[in-house]
């Protein structure tokens, strides 16, 4: 069996037993404890349909859940083994392991089930969202390399972007707004910029790329389109739609839990595997290796990540809704009246709804302030915090936290307002109640801005 990565590296559970570290042949992959990865078909691109093809691994004892490979190193049964494994003629999709750093059974399952969800050939699981973005760009990008950018991104990577690349690497980028599609395609310089970089559902304010027109611009013209899909998992599908790299902060939606930070890369086999070269690899030589406990805590958290998302988004749809109604300035994809609202209702998968954030803009960050604090600390109807993608609501001024990065005129040209206001709607409790609790907050705000007022 020649192809071991059509759904990133391939693994046997199956243990090698006293001299048989040179055993070969189809018998590796049909182990009692593990199963035949099975290819989706081309019609199925729903990433659910492909997470429940996606090869399931056994535990070690016939478990339903797979074991946890916790060591930081393996052993071999042969001293000529491990020559040839740092040779690169034996390697995890022969079930030959060397050091955690460079791979783990346990962590390629998870790069397994993300490739599955992106509809990627392969992905790799990093220790947190930066460390995937910034080592997909080092790896794309030589000293003195061009990016082109969406200027409305998570302030990280704008930071990332605008200050230590250039400083560390001589990699510059070139900021536009990527729904101007004539910009990027002046501001993209053939044989010169690297990568077209941006967001599928921008940090904050909400703009919706156009994943395709974008991705057959920057391959006109030879770029490597790479999307963080951070913000959008389960209701787009960035490399179905022609991009060549998602990356993600697992820590968001698709852990659901905030208690862990993660990150993913997910793309073309060839680029992962690149990334892992003991001479040239990203990922290899930084090393934002992912706790393989880490890692199990996530895998366990996928399958149901579908039931979320549509949850989240639900009532995200319900609050934007009434919220606007009530005449709040609210942004919202699923709005008929955003300006993208058409666009990602062509490209989203169905049945997952518009998205899980929706963003009221207040104006002034002390209006913007006030109304988070009638929401946590008299209403609860959510915490002000930043993230997103967990079962409580979350919120917080954009401006001055998360976007912090960007200065005055940086925020302006991304759209952020001072008093923008970013909620990661949760779905703990009714949505009743949650509406309920969200009124009585802003029925507060007026009476005490009208008793200030008297």
């Amino acid at each position: 069996m020649a192809e071991t990565q059509s759904r990133g590296f391939v693994f046997s559970g199956k243990k090698r037993a006293a001299g048989a570290d040179d055993f070969d042949g189809d018998d590796l992959f049909m182990s009692k404890k593990s199963m035949l990865p099975t290819l989706a078909p081309a019609w199925e691109n729903d990433p659910a349909a492909a997470l429940a093809s996606a090869r399931h691994e056994f535990g070690e004892h016939g478990g339903v859940n797979m074991s946890i490979e916790a060591s930081a190193t393996f052993t071999v049964m042969e001293p000529e083994t491990m020559r040839r494994m740092f040779a690169g003629e034996l390697g995890p999709d022969r079930d030959f392991f060397i050091y955690s750093r460079h791979f783990n059974p346990t962590v390629l399952n998870l790069g397994r089930q993300m490739a599955a969800l992106e509809g990627t050939e392969a992905a790799y699981c990093t220790a947190s969202g930066m460390s995937a973005i910034s080592s997909v760009l080092l790896q794309l990008c030589s000293s003195g390399g061009h990016v082109v950018a969406s200027r409305t991104l998570y302030g990280g990577t704008h930071a990332l972007l605008t200050h230590f690349l250039p400083r560390a690497c001589g990699i510059t980028t070139t900021f536009v707004d990527v729904c101007d599609h004539e910009a990027v395609r002046n501001a993209i310089v053939g044989g010169r910029t690297k990568v077209l970089y941006f967001e599928s559902m921008s940090n904050p304010t909400l703009t919706v790329a156009n994943i395709p027109e974008l991705s057959r611009i920057a391959h006109e013209k030879g770029t490597t389109v790479v999307v963080d899909n951070t913000f959008a998992p389960m209701v787009l599908s960035p490399a179905r739609l022609g991009a060549d790299v998602v990356v993600h902060s697992i820590s968001k939606f698709i852990s659901g839990g905030a208690d862990v930070i993660a990150g993913a890369v997910c793309g073309p086999a060839s680029l992962v595997n690149s990334m892992m070269d003991l001479h040239q690899g990203a990922l290899m030589l930084l090393g934002p290796t992912m706790n393989a406990k880490v890692a199990f805590e996530l895998s366990e958290r996928i399958p149901h990540l579908g039931l979320r998302m549509k949850e989240h988004c639900r009532r995200a749809l319900a609050f934007a809704t009434r919220m606007k109604k009530l005449g709040l300035k609210v942004i919202y994809p699923g709005l008929e009246d955003h300006p993208q609202h058409k666009l990602l209702k062509s490209m989203a998968n169905k049945e997952y709804g518009f998205g899980g954030l929706l963003c009221v803009d207040m104006e002034s960050e002390e209006r913007a302030n006030r109304l988070m604090h009638h929401l946590q600390n008299y209403t609860q109807f959510g915490l002000m915090a930043v993230s997103l993608g967990y079962y409580e609501t979350l919120m917080s001024c954009s401006g001055s936290s998360t976007s912090s990065e960007l200065n005055a005129e940086e925020k302006a040209l991304a759209g952020i307002s001072p008093g923008l206001v970013r909620m990661s709607i949760g779905y703990i409790g009714t949505l009743e109640q949650r509406w309920s609790q969200l009124e009585k907050a802003l029925s507060r705000m007026q009476e005490s801005t009208l008793f200030n007022k008297n």
